[in-house]
């Protein structure tokens, strides 16, 4: 029997000690599901601000294109430590994203800056439409 699009779905993600998960990152697959592709290219954004990045843990789905803005009044370097997409921005320091980088295959890439150690910043790309990231209280909606 053909699955049906997933319509809204509610969760609430908690550690092994019960407590909210806050940034956990869940996604949902259907067996026998081929999801529909996007019908414009999609857009996100990991700025930095307050020498952090923002958001800390940042969903996206495949394929979306992912600009890295700096807000802060100094220079950063972002760069990419995860094995299946590596790259590394030159210093920049502007609104303007310098440079764009397109998501592929369902990966975390890990994220720091050149110039300051403490910056560490997660993006996961999803090979589903049917995800998101849970808040302060571990909870997780997606409207439909």
């Amino acid at each position: 029997m053909p699955c049906q699009a997933a319509g809204a779905f509610e969760a609430r993600v908690t550690d092994a000690a019960g407590l909210p998960a806050a940034d956990a990152v869940l996604s949902l697959h259907a067996l026998d599901f081929t999801p529909p592709a996007a019908a414009d290219t999609p857009r996100a954004s990991m700025d930095q601000r307050r020498r952090r990045f923002d958001l800390h843990v940042l969903p996206v789905r495949v394929d979306t294109v992912v600009n890295f803005p700096n807000s802060d009044d100094i220079r950063h370097s972002v760069y990419s430590y995860s094995e299946r997409k590596r790259f590394k921005l030159p210093l920049y320091k502007d609104t303007r994203p310098p440079s764009q980088c397109r998501s592929t295959g369902r990966v975390w890439w890990l994220l720091g800056c050149n110039i300051h150690d403490w910056m560490l910043g997660y993006i996961y790309i999803a090979d589903t439409p049917y995800f998101g990231k849970a808040d302060a209280q571990g909870a997780i909606w997606r409207r439909r």
